[in-house]
């Protein structure tokens, strides 16, 4: 079963889990994203796995099929729109997602990519700013981390590793 990790760096931290049965099933989506102000923050896989300048060097979303932007919901989007997590009063975001879309392996893998967790909330493509299609307009980029390929021993969620972050 395929297994990969991304650890979240920049003005939050958190670890994100992906974990894959098989090439033709979904991905889930775990983790937990600390620091945040409370609410909704846009959360992407993003075409590059180069953070050599900061979050900004890992280019736009990971769209293959130049789609406009929209929900994970979707038919027509971008591989990487992985819509908002929320973090609660104490700042901290429970990820916890199932995506039909992005792969572990295959045309649309993600292992190499970066995972990046924005200031404000996507707007799903709906908001109607000129940003909306292409980002969401979910704001500046708080944090993020490449994905990478983990070992079978790692655990399947954010519990075991919430005490190092």
């Amino acid at each position: 079963m395929p297994k990969a990790v991304c650890v979240l760096k920049g003005e939050v931290e958190g670890t994100v889990f992906f974990q894959q049965a098989s090439d033709k099933d979904e991905v889930h989506v775990t983790g937990e994203v600390k620091g945040l102000k409370a609410g909704l923050h846009g959360f992407h896989i993003h075409e590059f796995g180069d953070n050599t300048n900061g979050c900004m060097s890992a280019g736009a979303h990971f769209n293959p099929f130049g789609k406009d932007h929209a929900a994970p919901t979707d038919a027509d989007r971008h591989v990487g729109d992985l819509g908002n997590i929320t973090a609660g009063d104490d700042g901290v975001a429970k990820v916890d997602i199932t995506d039909k879309m992005i792969s572990l392996s295959g045309e649309l893998n993600i292992i190499g990519r970066t995972v990046v967790v924005h200031a404000d909330p996507d707007d799903l493509g709906r908001g109607g700013h000129d940003l909306s299609k292409t980002t969401g307009n979910a704001g500046g980029r708080l944090a993020c981390g490449v994905i990478g390929i983990c070992s079978s021993h790692t655990p399947n969620s954010f519990s075991n590793v919430t005490a190092r972050l």
